[in-house]
Order: C-alpha cells, then structure tokens, then sequence
C-alpha cells in the first residue's frame, strides 16, 4: 500500500471513529429516556415494499405498516423524505405536525443506516413517486457505523466479499443475483421432480473421498479416532442407492475441494447430481439440454442470455464433438492416427505439451483438448468419448474400449457439466482404481481414491446408469452473467486479513 492510500485509510478511520462517537452519544440518549431500540423484540408489519409498488392503486391513501433501512435522507426543515429499503426500496414523507409528539424528540436521533417501522398512507407525490405519508415511526435498530458514500458504494472488491452486508444494502444488483441463484436451484429441483427424480442427501463427512479428481480436505473424528474426509463429489453414495433401486435419484449439495481459488474455482461449492437407471449418455444429454432451457426459461423469462460479449441462445440445439474431432480442429493433431504413448508424446513435444511420466495416450489427449479446444467452445457444445484414462468411472464405448460413453459440456471456454453411462462392470472399475492408486503413489494427490464398499454394491449389481453432474455456481455466473465465482457465493472462502 503507498503513502498516499495510507494516509487515505487513516483519516477515513478517523472520521468513521467521530461519527462512531456521535451515534453511540444518539444511542446513549435514547437510553436514557427508555428508548433502547436493540429491547425491541417485534414490529408487526402488514405490507412488503414490493407489495405497496406492485399494487399501488389498490392501496392508495390506504394505511400500511412497513419496515426496513434509511439509505438515504433529505431533510427540508419540518419536512424530510426517507428513502427505506427492504425487499424494495420506497420514499417516506415525514412532516414532523403529523407525528405524535413523543416521537419528535426520537426523529432527531435517527441516522443513514438506522433500521425503522413506520406507519403511514400510500400516495404519490407530484412526481409522480409511489411513497408513504408517514403518521407514526419507531426506531428499530440503531447503525453504530455509517454506510459506505452513497456514490462511491464498495469499490473495493476484497471488501465486498468480506463484508458482504454491505455489499448487498449498497448494491440492489448484488441481491438479484443471490434471488437469481435461488430461483436456479428452485426450477432444478421442479424440472427433476416433475421428471420422476427423489431428492435424497448423502453423508458430506466421508471414510474414502471418491467420486471425483480432487484433493479432499481431512479431518479426524476423535469418539472413533479415523482419519475422514469432506466429500469431494456425490457420485458414489448416489450410484449406491441406484443398485439399492432407487432409479431415479439427485441430490443438490455442498462438496469440499482442497484446491486453489480463483475466478472460476472456490474450494466449497455447490454441485447437482443425478442418477437415471436404464439411461445412457445419450439419455443424459437431452436431459441436460432440456434442464438448461427450462431453468433459463424458468428463472430469466427467456433463453437467450449475454455473458460478456457474447449472446447466446440456449433454444437452439447443443453442438456436439467428440474430444478427438475437437482435438483435431483446433490443433491439427488427429490422435486416431497416434497409435501408441510413444507417438504421442511425440506429438506433445512438437507442440510443445508438458506431460508427466506417468501419462498415457489418453491423459496426453486431453492435454492437448485442454491447450488448444477448450477455448473454442463458446456455443453450448456436448464433448463426447473422452479416453478411458481420465474417465475412471465411467462405461467403456462397445464400439471403441479405449474411450468411454462420457461428455462435458463446455459454454464460452468452460465446463458446466460431467456426465456419462455409469461403468457397472466391478471387475473393470477395481482394475481402473488400482489405476487410480499407482497415480497417486507416483505424486498425483487428486486421483481417485479405491472405495472398497463401493465395489462390493457394484457386485450386487448395478443396472445400466447414466449419470450428471453440474456445477450450480458456474451456472448462476452463466445466467447472471457473473465474472468471478465469488459474485454467486454469499460469503467467498477468504484468506484472514491478519494472516
């Protein structure tokens, strides 16, 4: 921090530090004569703000009781107009005649900032502005802190996801999104339970972290003394409750990964799972078409949406690729005529793909799907039959077992959703996790972990299952077109300020 940003930051702590004073001396007075706002237990409203704007002939003169923040005052000698926010934000007139007299002396103690009721009649003025002609007030709540410079709101984006409060009373844009994020969970819970699916949850606390490429978080539960895990995906705890007969199954829920943090990457996150016994990926897919349109429609009153600079149309129907065509168009490397691992890493150091020892052909594949695709995608595109390397969970394709019937789907350069027919075969999925664990010997701490039990429920046996997983945050940024992940995160993982 230089000179001259310090020497800003002391002498606004300065004068916040007086304003502190002047209104703990307001809160102090009203003490004095019993008017503690913080006893106050209840006020008994009988309007939402939102109600008074959105049925204002019907309630015109009529008397209402609402409640809520001074965001912003204009005193006029025996007249001031209030602006209060709630779920909306409306204009008080108050013309202290029109108030009781005991509460002439309150009004004085009021500031920006203080919570209040208020009782009045619904007009509107000559401006034409819907407001309340206020008859009777109390003072709530008292802000010992002033509010952030009306004009200048949180400019400091640490500040806004740290105080978030804040954030959210300064900015009515803030609070839409989080209202946008609900209503998205909300239409994705009505679309899959119109569809047959049952909501059920699943342990977050773990003895083997699986499901997913990810470093989990470890914890240690002291009554059984083990070692255990925030869980990184839902999948098999879901896919255990397929081969119990639950066919139609999903879980919205909070997974943990022990990873770095940036724009698109937070290490708690909301993900959504579902399993549909006697489904395939293909089956999949159109269930997560038909899922995207209707949550748009559902939430945004329309499919065409804007991230960016880009305009999208969510209507139109999904591209689809496979990884090796997408491979293939993008960089020129066509990987059905690589044969062998040591073809391709010929081909990765000719365009110049770092690649660790332990890779395969496959792993190699997506490097350069990675490098050189990704980006591309910018139209809402299907990636199918991805190499049987990266894909330790999903079923082998008949057709081609060194791929499997998996895709991700990929908007403007990013991925939304993992999905593919569930590999049920407990031979091969023991032999791919011993896979998995030589990974993890050789130093890679996000592969997957074995999970014994699990193959044990797939001996029982599994019916052919196709599954989904999507990321809730990454689409909440899609649809409100939303830059960083921490924009659609009420309260952000953060790093300490005194760390």
């Amino acid at each position: 921090m230089n000179n001259s940003n310090l020497d800003t930051n002391v002498e606004q702590n300065s004068v916040d530090s007086e304003l502190l004073k002047i209104r703990r001396a307001k809160l102090e007075d009203l003490k004095q004569t019993g008017q503690d706002p913080f006893l106050i237990t209840k006020f008994g409203t009988n309007k939402q703000i939102s109600e008074i704007k959105n049925n204002f002939e019907e309630l015109l003169e009529q008397e209402v009781k609402i409640a809520g923040r001074i965001v912003s005052w204009r005193d006029m000698g025996k007249v001031s107009f209030i602006d209060l926010q709630g779920d909306d934000k409306i204009q008080l007139y108050f013309k202290l005649e029109n108030l009781p007299p005991e509460q002439h002396e309150n009004f004085t103690k009021w500031d920006i900032g203080d919570i209040i009721g208020v009782c009045g009649n619904v007009f509107k003025t000559r401006r034409g502005e819907i407001s309340v002609r206020a008859t009777s007030c109390e003072l709530l709540a008292k802000s010992l802190l002033p509010l952030p410079e009306k004009f200048h709101g949180l400019k400091d984006t640490d500040l806004r996801y740290r105080q978030r409060y804040l954030d959210l009373i300064m900015d009515s844009e803030v609070k839409n999104t989080f209202i946008i994020r609900s209503k998205v969970i909300k239409a994705i819970r009505e679309f899959l339970d119109s569809k047959g699916f049952l909501e059920v949850e699943t342990p977050i606390l773990q003895n083997v972290a699986g499901g997913a490429a990810a470093r989990p978080f470890v914890t240690h539960h002291n009554a059984l003394n083990m070692e255990m895990f925030l869980r990184i995906a839902l999948e098999l705890y879901l896919k255990r409750l397929i081969v119990g007969g639950i066919d139609k199954v999903y879980e919205l829920g909070r997974v943990f990964r022990n990873e770095g943090i940036s724009i698109r990457h937070n290490p708690e996150f909301t993900e959504l799972e579902l399993y549909e016994a006697y489904k395939d990926y293909e089956g999949i897919m159109q269930l997560t078409e038909e899922m995207l349109k209707f949550v748009a429609k559902k939430v945004l009153g329309t499919t065409k949406i804007k991230y960016g600079e880009v305009d999208l149309d969510l209507s139109r129907p999904f591209e689809r690729i496979t990884m090796v065509d997408a491979v293939k168009k993008y960089s020129g490397v066509d990987f059905d005529d690589i044969k062998d691992l040591q073809a391709a890493r010929k081909a990765a150091d000719e365009h110049n793909i770092s690649y660790k020892a332990e890779h395969l052909k496959g792993d190699i594949l997506n490097l350069f799907f990675e490098e050189f695709a990704e980006k591309h995608l910018i139209s809402p595109t299907f990636v199918i039959d991805y190499p049987v390397e990266i894909s330790p969970l999903a079923k082998r394709k008949p057709t081609n077992p060194d791929y499997t019937e998996r895709f991700e789907l990929f908007i403007v350069g990013r991925e939304y959703a993992n999905a593919f027919s569930e590999l049920n075969d407990p031979v091969d999925q023991r032999q791919r996790f011993v896979r998995q664990l030589q990974l993890r010997q050789a130093g890679d701490m996000e592969a997957n972990l074995p999970d014994e039990d699990f193959v044990t429920a797939l001996e029982y046996g599994m019916p052919p299952t196709g599954g989904l997983g999507v990321g809730i945050d990454r689409l909440v940024m899609l649809l409100t077109n939303s830059e960083s992940i921490r924009d659609v995160l009420f309260f952000p993982t953060m790093k300490p300020l005194d760390k």
